[in-house]
């Protein structure tokens, strides 16, 4: 295709394309105007072509080396993603609308490259070792076969049959490979109910129909009871309970990718009874929505690929809460706040891992970049059927106020004035028998609506967990979780390792109280000996403060401390007014810290120590236990007046 040849089919826009073809969404909406959400629209455009422009710097292009051409090469990670073929869809996408053939060469060049990552199977492999992890090919399925349906006129005749029997292979996989929905995660079932939908209507393949029919019927069961949580990310069994009895649940994979594509399905189907269910359930996960678009993920069972905004290797959100939006227009002000989010963390045209790695000098992996361009390109492509999207909702959690415990994850949400947080005792351990995402009645997240996220959990210990979708923790690994610790022995002991703790509240004249009864433990689950290991969280929030008072009746034989990290990047002034006194100047306001005891700033190597989980930086606030055997902060906002 010559250059004026290809500028004049992109000017007819995907509208043309899609009412050639037929609309793939036929119940999301009422009928609508053809221009709506201009200002969203614009923002998802600019948006997507940044993030393509960013890839497109990454990119190798070396047409006499097969080996290398089109690789996306990752800035952060010194290994190569396989799944970097998902780009093919969004790239191509922008060809379409932008006409520039810079696009269509780099979408072209990305997805020949993945002949490096085909396998016998018809599967793609994670990596470049043919035994990585092969059922990402369902995502890579996807994106292939939305390139094809939506801009498979920009390709020439031999290669888009040449795709298209490509993608009939990859089909044939995970057809074969996910046959019911507990074969492994949850996500991996409900992406394969969208997948085998789309392709077997492209294709003509009745039996993909009717699998992808059975899992949509399959996972109508997998949602709890009574908030409708999507549950199943837990190994070995997507049916495994804790101790407590309790289901694998993350919020980051159910947001960023399995409800996203149940929508997908549910919405194209009309299924009645799914969309009911699904109404139900993206409300629950709504209300873990931060005011400011983040994802309240501290107690996920896979947080360790938690970044604030949602999950290192998903898709994004929008998908699910735009095409909701028209049952619940508050999904629409969710869409618009991730998205603007999303802009937030962008830096030089690729999605950081979360929102101070620009501030710290950590470099993005590219994995969050072609991942979440996906979603972009698929709004935009189906934009005349979408509902009309706008901020006039708030979000649940921006008007929130009170108390509310969700049992199946044994966590509470709190708010009060301006005060959002999250106390849990969670105990659904993923994948082996060392605890790692935030329980024992922590305080997992705090944010204030005027100066914004304060307290965020991290890993208990940061591991790789996915060594080839995770970035490895710079410098020292300091958890963020805020905690009660001991040393004994030479041992770290903690209230974050602990599994059996329990939490109970009570909301009477204007103040929260949540109490935590915990144990010190230590990452094998054993409780600490010969020092005080039971010890009472008390968390006191009023419309002025968020006091947190933490003691026992047990004797302390070893240092004992509370620790306190706040978030906070480099460039914020922290000034100790005197020993039990500090602030933290941020642009909204002055955060003001007070303790029965003196606090201190631990010493780290750079003003502030990183945790990959959740991509940020703090200041670590310790302060240690004396004879009266209690620690009590209070935490207050000063805000600016002008």
């Amino acid at each position: 295709m010559n250059r004026k040849e290809f500028v004049q089919l992109s000017g007819l826009g995907t509208a043309a394309l899609t009412l050639a073809i037929g609309p793939w969404f036929n119940s999301c909406s009422d009928k609508i105007t053809k221009e709506h959400s201009s200002e969203y629209k614009k923002l998802v455009y600019d948006l997507l072509k940044d993030w393509c422009d960013g890839l497109i710097q990454t990119q190798i292009m070396d047409a006499d080396n097969p080996r290398i051409h089109g690789m996306f090469k990752c800035p952060a990670c010194n290994k190569v993603h396989g799944r970097m073929m998902d780009a093919v869809y969004p790239l191509l996408a922008m060809a379409k609308y932008s006409g520039e053939q810079k696009y269509l060469n780099s979408s072209i060049a990305v997805m020949e490259w993945a002949e490096n990552v085909t396998l016998p199977s018809g599967a793609w492999s994670n990596d470049l070792n043919p035994k990585s992890w092969n059922g990402i090919t369902v995502f890579g399925a996807i994106s292939l076969a939305e390139a094809l349906h939506y801009h498979g006129d920009l390709l020439d005749e031999e290669r888009r049959e040449r795709w298209r029997a490509r993608l009939a292979r990859a089909a044939d996989f995970v057809y074969r490979k996910f046959p019911t929905m507990d074969v492994t995660n949850v996500n991996y079932g409900a992406t394969t109910i969208y997948a085998l939908n789309l392709i077997g209507k492209m294709l003509n393949k009745p039996e993909y129909l009717s699998r992808s029919k059975e899992l949509a019927e399959a996972i109508k069961t997998y949602f709890t009871k009574p908030n409708n949580f999507l549950y199943g990310e837990i190994k070995p069994s997507t049916h495994k309970l804790s101790a407590k009895g309790l289901k694998g649940i993350d919020l980051g994979y159910n947001v960023e990718e399995s409800l996203n594509n149940i929508v997908l399905y549910a919405v194209h189907e009309n299924d009645t009874e799914l969309l009911e269910l699904l109404d139900k359930s993206l409300s629950t996960h709504l209300e873990f929505m931060l005011p400011d678009g983040g994802w309240d993920n501290g107690w996920g069972t896979r947080m360790f690929k938690w970044t604030y905004w949602g999950s290192r290797t998903c898709d994004g959100s929008q998908p699910a809460l735009v095409l909701m939006a028209n049952r619940n227009p508050a999904l629409g002000t969710a869409a618009v706040k991730y998205t603007e989010l999303l802009r937030r963390c962008t830096h030089n045209g690729l999605l950081h891992g979360g929102i101070h790695y620009a501030s710290h000098g950590i470099k993005p992996c590219i994995h969050h970049t072609f991942a979440h361009t996906k979603p972009l390109a698929h709004l935009l492509d189906n934009w005349n059927d979408l509902p009309k999207i706008n901020t006039e909702t708030p979000l649940p959690r921006s008007t929130a106020d009170g108390i509310k415990h969700y049992k199946e994850i044994d966590t509470s949400l709190f708010a009060r004035g301006n005060w959002r947080g999250t106390v849990t005792a969670y105990d659904a351990i993923y994948k082996d028998g060392y605890y790692r995402q935030a329980t024992g009645g922590a305080l997992s997240l705090l944010y204030h609506n005027k100066v914004g996220l304060l307290l965020a959990a991290s890993m208990a210990k940061y591991k790789l967990v996915e060594p080839l979708n995770q970035q490895p923790n710079p410098g020292e690994d300091f958890p963020f979780t805020p905690r009660i610790e001991t040393i004994h022995n030479g041992e770290w002991s903690s209230n974050i390792f602990d599994r059996t703790a329990t939490i109970s509240s009570n909301d009477t004249n204007g103040q929260i109280l949540i109490n935590a009864e915990c144990l010190l433990k230590n990452e094998h689950n054993q409780t600490v000996k010969t020092t005080a290991s039971d010890f009472n969280l008390i968390y006191e929030c009023s419309e002025n403060s968020l006091r947190i008072v933490a003691k026992t009746n047990q004797e302390i034989i070893s240092r004992t401390s509370f620790v306190l990290p706040i978030i906070s990047p480099s460039s914020e002034t922290v000034t100790q007014l005197n020993t039990n006194e500090l602030t933290v100047q941020k642009p909204e306001g002055l955060v003001k810290i007070t303790s029965n005891v003196p606090l201190t700033i631990r010493e780290t190597s750079k003003e502030r120590i990183f945790n990959m989980v959740p991509g940020a930086e703090a200041i670590p606030i310790m302060a240690y236990f004396d004879k009266n055997k209690v620690v009590e902060l209070t935490i207050e906002v000063i805000l600016v007046t002008l």
